[in-house]
């Protein structure tokens, strides 16, 4: 019996020896404001022509209430889709994203919802937006409904090669989605509509007319299909390195950023461009950018379902 019980504990201790260093190895590092506890209160006053309504939006940062103002995020890494539009001479307010609270803090609730901007005789625009929270800038103000993604600064300046995102997070799942740009007939899309997050590491650079390329360092990227009443605390979603096409978990909307589907910087030059993600790189690639977007719809550019939610809280990067 001696003989065999060395082993036994040399194994436990060898394996809580193991678990000892991973522990001690693996780090967890919040990503600024990402605890979701500071919001600022932007106060907006729209146009007379369609009612004057004053509107209450919010941005992840400090500071005080920004009043009929465009928001530009120069303290926190975090942008918005709740934005400030001057369409056709109108001002209105879009909110998408809210603070909520819970314990003893906040979070964020993102929400799908339907803008209208009516004006009897002269423009009646019904415009679907996701709640979508991401790492980067929202351009204000919003002059017109095309192409959405040339609004948006994607991604930071960053060099780091996490292994994971974390957060927390909750999750009501709308079903069914519709298809509303603002002046065409409001559409039924046949699909159902999920909650999305996604993690992306490029290495970005610049030519000399401007134009910015990137390769694909690392890609993560969930689709959230089922509604979760419960927090999910630590929820992990893995990085992962290099061309990720021939994995058994890849789907296509992980791919390349091209067509209508690139996103978008501003250059050296001050102008917005197109990011054109001409390769996947290597696994060793140098990293000169990271984008994390959470968003309570997937079907891009105004579909969704307007009883889709999506919470988030705490995240984190993994290393």
């Amino acid at each position: 019996m001696k003989k065999n019980l060395l082993p036994s504990a040399l194994t436990i201790l060898l394996t809580l020896f193991s678990a000892r260093t991973t522990a001690q190895t693996e780090r967890v590092e919040e990503i600024p404001f990402g605890n979701m506890d500071t919001w600022m209160v932007r106060k907006i006053k729209e146009s007379a022509v369609i009612g004057g309504n004053t509107r209450y939006s919010y941005e992840i940062t400090r500071g005080d209430t920004l009043v009929d103002a465009p928001y530009k995020n120069t303290i926190s890494p975090w942008g918005t889709s709740s934005v400030l539009a001057k369409v056709s001479g109108i001002t209105k307010a879009s909110v998408t994203v809210f603070p909520e609270a819970r314990d003893g803090g906040y979070c964020a609730r993102l929400e799908t919802r339907i803008e209208t901007v009516q004006v009897l005789g002269l423009i009646n625009i019904n415009v679907l937006a996701s709640g979508t929270v991401f790492l980067g800038e929202m351009v204000e103000p919003v002059t017109d409904t095309k192409n959405p993604q040339s609004k948006l600064v994607t991604g930071i300046p960053f060099t780091g090669r996490p292994t994971a995102l974390q957060f927390d997070y909750k999750v009501i799942a709308g079903g069914d989605c519709i298809r509303s740009t603002g002046f065409s007939r409001q559409q039924s899309v046949d699909r159902k509509d999920m909650a999305e997050v996604q993690i992306l590491l490029q290495h970005r650079w610049e030519d000399a007319n401007g134009n910015i390329y990137a390769k694909r360092v690392g890609t993560g990227w969930q689709r959230f299909g089922a509604t979760q009443t419960q927090w999910q605390n630590g929820h992990r979603i893995p990085v992962h390195y290099g061309d990720i096409t021939s994995r058994t978990f890849y789907g296509p909307y992980m791919g390349l950023k091209q067509g209508e589907a690139v996103y978008y910087t501003r250059n050296s030059k001050g102008k917005m461009v197109p990011i054109q993600e001409t390769a996947w790189g290597d696994g060793s690639k140098e990293v000169t950018h990271l984008f994390i977007q959470f968003s309570s719809s997937n079907g891009g550019a105004y579909i969704g379902s307007t009883d889709s939610r999506l919470w988030i809280d705490n995240v984190k990067l993994v290393y």
